[in-house]
């Protein structure tokens, strides 16, 4: 079964805004899993279908164990180090190797917070949540934490970040569970940061600009932290044009680079084409992770008026710690 999805809105919206009520979860920052037990085998699915069952075996003996009859739960797995979570962990258990995952398991395990169960899918979300509830789950099976109270939510979305947690879901209480669509609503964290533009990746049709890669100065070193994306045609062919007087050459010939890779880019072309870094762009995103931008940023408009050293990792928000314990269930 195909997971529901959320739609991005800028805001926690108010709970009678939507027919029947909202309910508020945590949004967690992990890999979707939709968890099919028939009694006897255990079966963890991704939003694009990607089998995650190999992967995780420390939670398919924890459902094999907790689950007494055949459901389908949603949720996110989820990994933590220390009080919050650890994406970069998390990623490392995707691997190929047997021996590697059955390491990893013990070394680094997994956890898995279910926010859904699909037994009766078309039941509205206040029933299936009702019945989630009856499930005894313990770790690291989790259950997670609801409110219809929107200034929790609010809360929320201002503490959990400290976590590691990744924003607020607000779900349609009288809702059926709709496989792929976006009938939920997800609100994250909207920020800007002055970035250097450092280089480019040629966009996969081989016209334009796919990527712009961009960092920000540590002392005397500029630190690739992520990449903008999904600009229109007409601003990928623009930008070649723009960028071109900032492209460095050796004896005439545009000196390239090479992203570090990891097991989600290994068969992927991560060559750029590197830029002289004079060039300040204003984006927006949400969080970071370690330091690194957590997901794709977004361009907001070109700075001429900052000079590119004074783009520093000062300049960035750093949410207070908070305690995972605290958050999960």
């Amino acid at each position: 079964m195909d997971p529901m999805l959320a739609k991005a809105v800028d805001a926690i919206p108010l709970p009678d805004s939507v027919e029947g009520g909202l309910l508020y979860e945590p949004k967690w920052d992990g890999f979707r899993g939709v968890v099919t037990f028939d009694g006897t085998t255990v079966e963890i699915g991704s939003r694009g279908a990607k089998p995650l069952t190999r992967y995780f075996p420390e939670l398919v003996d924890a459902f094999r164990e907790q689950l007494t009859e055949p459901c389908v739960l949603d949720g996110e797995i989820i990994l933590r180090t220390g009080n919050r979570l650890d994406w970069e962990a998390l990623s490392q258990r995707i691997h190929p190797a047997e021996s590697r995952i059955q390491k990893l398991s013990v070394e680094t395990p997994a956890s898995f917070v279910a926010f859904d169960l699909l037994t009766e899918p078309d039941l509205p979300f206040s029933e299936r949540r009702a019945a989630l509830e009856k499930l005894s789950l313990n770790a690291p099976l989790h259950r997670s934490q609801v409110t219809t109270d929107v200034d929790t939510a609010r809360r929320w979305l201002e503490q959990f970040e400290g976590a590691g947690l990744d924003g607020v879901v607000a779900k349609p209480l009288a809702a059926a569970y709709a496989p792929g669509k976006r009938l939920m609503l997800k609100i994250k964290h909207h920020r800007t940061a002055d970035v250097v533009a450092l280089g480019y990746r040629i966009h996969k049709s081989g016209a334009g600009v796919g990527s712009l890669l961009v960092g920000l100065y540590d002392g005397d070193e500029l630190k690739n932290v992520g990449g903008i994306s999904a600009f229109s045609n007409a601003k990928r062919l623009e930008l070649i044009d723009e960028l071109e007087p900032l492209v460095t050459r050796t004896d005439g010939v545009a000196a390239t680079g090479e992203r570090e890779r990891n097991r989600f880019s290994s068969g992927k072309d991560v060559s750029f084409v590197s830029l002289a870094p004079e060039r300040v762009i204003e984006v927006r995103y949400d969080q970071m992770e370690g330091d690194r931008f957590r997901h794709t940023v977004q361009f907001e408009r070109w700075r001429p008026d900052r000079e590119p050293r004074s783009c520093t990792f000062e300049q960035l928000e750093v949410p207070a710690d908070y305690d995972l314990s605290k958050v999960l269930l």
